[in-house]
């Protein structure tokens, strides 16, 4: 049977748009119950300002307070040289991490979110992507808005590439393609991919759907006839981006999961464990 790996990102991205502040300690029970699922990725925190997200302010506590699993990568956001150094200084000797970074596909988005333009946001990762790989640290790209912006519209497939490349000539890293506000159809998933895939391989990326639109496990299908075999999720369908207006809803894991096994993909993931996980989720929204 062909793998599909799962990168859980109900921690981080789910979490990060909950109005009502999350204790550390539930973080860390669902953190650590993800954990004895059998996913390899899970995503746990943020280096970002707390005055724009507060609810990852406490991610050092965070990852000082989980029970890491011998096989689990667990990912933080870095956005910056300022991100780095609190990652350094709060990470916990003998845990595998992945740093991941991030940019927008569409102007808009990227001069909303981040206030400046995308070649410009992308130089401001050299630093970040220098020291993550001076550290022997794994990197991890993001791009948001592959298909649709909610300030430019729909989002040329050849500007995702573009954008691909530029982060891939950083570092041979991974790539996470974002459809950000959930307006992505199998039509525009596939055209964007066609693009993008002249410039990175299949195994490079992985698709990152929300569900907002009800396309999210058609997208994937349409990812998967693609030759892509690595996905986000987020348990209990946790979460959106806290700066794109009408983005709620991560595809959740337990739909992604149902979907794989019963079209013969291996994930090599207990669906019960991930049932338990959903339904803490879903208590602490």
């Amino acid at each position: 049977m062909t793998f599909v790996r799962l990168h859980e990102v109900g921690p981080r991205d789910g979490l990060q748009t909950e109005k009502r502040i999350i204790p550390v300690a539930e973080k860390v029970a669902l953190i650590d119950l993800l954990g004895r699922s059998g996913l390899r990725d899970i995503e746990i925190g943020s280096f970002v300002s707390p005055k724009w997200v507060p609810q990852m302010a406490d991610t050092p506590q965070v990852m000082a307070g989980i029970a890491p699993v011998a096989g689990v990568r667990y990912a933080v956001l870095v956005p910056n040289l300022r991100g780095w150094d609190g990652f350094i200084a709060a990470r916990v000797p003998g845990v595998v991490y992945e740093v991941a970074v991030f940019v927008a596909a569409s102007e808009g988005f990227s001069r909303s979110n981040l206030n400046c333009s995308v070649a410009e946001s992308v130089e401001r990762l050299v630093p970040v992507v220098a020291a993550a790989q001076a550290a022997g640290v794994g990197l991890r790209g993001y791009i948001s808005c592959v298909t649709d912006c909610p300030f430019d519209g729909p989002v040329a497939p050849d500007a995702v590439a573009k954008v691909a490349a530029m982060v891939r000539a950083l570092a041979p890293m991974p790539v996470s393609l974002g459809d950000t506000i959930g307006k992505a159809t199998p039509e525009t998933v596939a055209a964007m991919l066609d693009a993008v895939l002249e410039i990175a391989p299949a195994d490079q990326l992985a698709g990152h759907f929300h569900d907002t639109g009800g396309q999210a496990l058609a997208n994937i299908e349409t990812a998967l006839g693609k030759g892509l075999r690595a996905f986000d999720s987020a348990v209990g369908g946790l979460g959106g981006c806290p700066y794109a207006p009408g983005a709620p809803g991560n595809v959740a894991t337990e739909k992604v999961l149902a979907l794989l096994h019963g079209a013969g993909f291996q994930t090599g993931i207990d669906t019960d464990v991930i049932a338990e996980a959903a339904a803490l989720a879903r208590r602490m929204r």
